[in-house]
């Protein structure tokens, strides 16, 4: 009995050392199965910092729900007027009205005397709270054109304002008063991520709130040609799905810092989404906060990185610099002597590596700063000055923001603008011209019927000078109602080059 109790004592003893072997040989293999590992044991996403590896997948809820209540849904109403009849399109018959605008409702009475009517078209976006006070960063494309726009943070329903907007960039500033502070997210740094680093995006797809897609970085600085200012699209590219809505939406890191916003997706592809790289938001966030559009610094010159081949032919071991492909007559690059075939290796203490790096800098610098520009120009060492102009785009975005309120004229169907020094430059008006320039003529405008055009110049009402807008409303309202103006307008022929002169009779209704 004995014997047979100190055998199984012993067959004991084998099993536990036999178990406690195999777990120590498993531990040293790495063959811990990892359901069976302790939850308290698993600290969440760690980083080996020597190899570069991850030891385990980021786990992304604690992110999204740190990140959730700063993001906001975005409403864009647009108001339009809709024909007073309109024809019945196939497609409805059997489908109802297409689009997702709310049709204008028709009188019961079909005696009834229909005016004009209108309708109210709704799209959406998200956006960010960057601010306790309510500061709402989102993309220009999903503000653009509205007539009112309603920010959903916390269900509750603000309308916003547009406090400014960038279409270089494809960047807004909204604000909005929640009468409380609110919680924010902080800004990152875009430069600094690399390829196949975490993302995470959130927003509004398809009017669904706060949805939450992961990935990594795609690539970086992709111009995919959306914006119309390809040298300004700098775009991050991720796999973490973007959808319609998503756009103006946060793509965070793994810390909850803001790396881009959510922008555009590629239709034909799928997981190939584009982001606006958070840098150039904070780049012109001060002017969009303070003055609502961005003026940027102008060298005037067409430029293109360098590549291999081109290297070699100009004799450079390397493909770092900016080569000067043409420069514009009267721009300020030109009547500085830049010529092309320069190429741009610094700018005062910025080194050039490529395009890139020299648009980021000139743009970043105000009008009428001096910057020094480091050339090789054939073969030598050129140290060159420039007085910074205004980039055109932001100069006519500055004049729009500027004139906006001379606006037009509903009963006489066009809009005009006063005139000023950019107008003038741009359009070649003379100093001795005074008055108002047209800027568009609509169809049914009794100006269309006489030939005034846009880029016209309104100098005089029945014989009295046109000293600016307020005073070209005026002299109209002036006019009584069913009398004839006269109107003297000036006209740039640009056959001749010449300023010539008639007078266009319109009667007041």
């Amino acid at each position: 009995m004995k014997s047979r109790s100190s055998r199984q004592f012993v067959t004991l003893l084998l099993v536990l050392g036999a178990v406690t072997f195999g777990m120590v040989l498993a531990s040293g293999l790495g063959l811990t199965v990892p359901g069976l590992a302790s939850d308290e044991a698993s600290p969440g996403p760690q980083v080996v910092a020597s190899g570069g590896t991850v030891s385990g997948l980021p786990g992304f809820a604690d992110l999204a729900e740190a990140v959730g209540p700063a993001v906001v849904s975005i409403r864009a109403d647009t108001y339009r007027e809709a024909p007073q009849r309109r024809s019945m399109d196939p497609f409805e018959f059997f489908f109802g009205p297409r689009g997702r605008g709310q049709q204008p409702q028709q009188p019961q009475d079909p005696q009834q005397e229909r005016g004009p009517q209108r309708f109210r078209q709704e799209s959406g976006g998200s956006g960010f709270v960057i601010s306790a006070d309510g500061l709402v960063a989102t993309n220009n494309h999903v503000v653009e054109g509205a007539d009112k726009l309603v920010v959903t943070l916390g269900g509750r329903d603000y309308v916003a304002e547009v406090k400014g907007t960038d279409p270089a960039t494809d960047t807004a500033l909204l604000k909005i008063d929640a009468g409380r502070t609110l919680e924010y997210l902080k800004l990152g740094n875009s430069d600094t991520l690399r390829v196949g680093d975490w993302v995470m995006a959130i927003g509004s797809p398809l009017g669904l709130d706060h949805t939450v897609t992961t990935g990594v970085v795609s690539a970086k600085g992709r111009s995919i040609g959306i914006t119309g200012e390809a040298s300004f699209e700098n775009f991050i590219q991720t796999d973490a799905a973007i959808n319609f809505g998503n756009s103006g939406g946060p793509l965070v890191n793994l810390r909850g810092e803001v790396v881009g916003i959510a922008t555009a997706i590629n239709y034909g592809a799928e997981n190939i989404g584009f982001a606006v790289p958070v840098n150039s938001l904070k780049q012109v966030l001060p002017q969009l906060r303070e003055e609502g559009h961005v003026v940027r610094g102008y060298l005037g010159i067409n430029v293109g990185n360098l590549t291999y081949e081109l290297a070699q032919s100009f004799g450079l071991e390397g493909t770092d610099g900016a080569l000067v492909q043409s420069t514009l007559p009267g721009q300020p690059a030109a009547d500085a002597g830049l010529q092309n075939g320069d190429i741009i290796t610094r700018v005062d203490d910025v080194t050039v590596k490529d395009t890139r790096d020299l648009i980021d800098y000139v743009s970043s610098q105000k009008p009428g700063t001096t910057v020094e520009l480091h050339l090789l120009r054939n073969g030598k060492q050129v140290t060159q000055d420039v007085k910074l102009g205004v980039r055109p785009g932001a100069e006519q975005q500055a004049a729009i923001e500027e004139h906006e309120a001379t606006g037009g004229i509903e009963w006489l169907g066009i809009r005009f603008q006063e005139l000023n020094p950019e107008l003038r430059q741009g359009h070649g008006i003379p100093e001795s011209a005074n008055g108002v320039m047209v800027s568009s003529v609509e169809a049914d405008s009794p100006l269309y019927d006489v030939g005034i055009i846009p880029g016209d110049i309104i100098a005089e009402i029945n014989g009295n000078p046109v000293e600016g807008a307020d005073d070209f409303r005026e002299k109209l309202e002036a006019v009584p109602s069913g009398t004839y103006l006269r109107l003297y307008v000036q006209r740039h022929d640009q056959r001749t080059d010449q300023w010539t002169s008639f007078f266009a009779p319109v009667r007041k209704p």
